[in-house]
């Protein structure tokens, strides 16, 4: 009788362990499965940026050409020109020729090449030019078509704020003039 206790007891002790090898085992390959699953997924993000990042170049590169055309073509520059008409050609086409710098800014920016700060610094010094400040202050009715809480409008009441803090430094130092708004 003890003999076959012991067999049973060693019998339930093998089942036993073998259940618990069988679950260890099908947990491991879940937490695989699982942690596949989440590489899978960062893959797809990574993906998704670096696409997202091709699309903003091409953008860029499509709105210099765009506004080089217009630049040395004065027939083309019509097409897109909103600025008030008493304004001369030579103007608009410093007005286009300025707004390729800011948006290049801008998509830098967009693209995570700089980070707001980075961005506030380079806004400084394009915008310390009067003729960017004349820009800036002529396409103001372009800007107040933008939806009040995109990216690209909050970043403009941004550079209205630098532009303020310029015009009214008391100091040749435009460099050390205003302080960029928390990210």
């Amino acid at each position: 009788m003890a003999t076959q206790k012991n067999a049973a007891r060693r019998l339930g002790s093998a089942a036993a362990g073998l259940m618990l090898a069988t679950v260890g085992m099908t947990l491991a390959a879940r937490q695989r499965r699982l942690e596949a699953e989440r590489l899978q997924v960062r893959r797809l993000e990574f993906e998704e940026l670096a696409s997202r990042r091709r699309a903003l170049a091409h953008q860029q590169r499509m709105h210099w050409e765009l506004l080089s055309r217009a630049i040395d073509n004065p027939s083309l520059a019509a097409v897109i020109d909103t600025y008030d008409p008493d304004i001369p050609a030579e103007k608009r086409r410093q007005y286009f020729y300025a707004n390729a710098w800011y948006i290049n800014l801008y998509h830098l920016f967009r693209a995570g090449l700089l980070d707001q700060e980075e961005f506030y610094g380079h806004a400084r010094e394009l915008f310390q030019n009067r003729l960017m400040r004349e820009y800036w202050e002529a396409s103001k009715g372009q800007r107040a078509t933008l939806k009040h809480s995109s990216d690209e409008a909050r970043i403009g009441r941004m550079v209205d704020s630098l532009i303020k803090d310029l015009e009214d430094a008391d100091t040749d130092e435009w460099w050390v003039v205003g302080n960029p708004p928390p990210a």
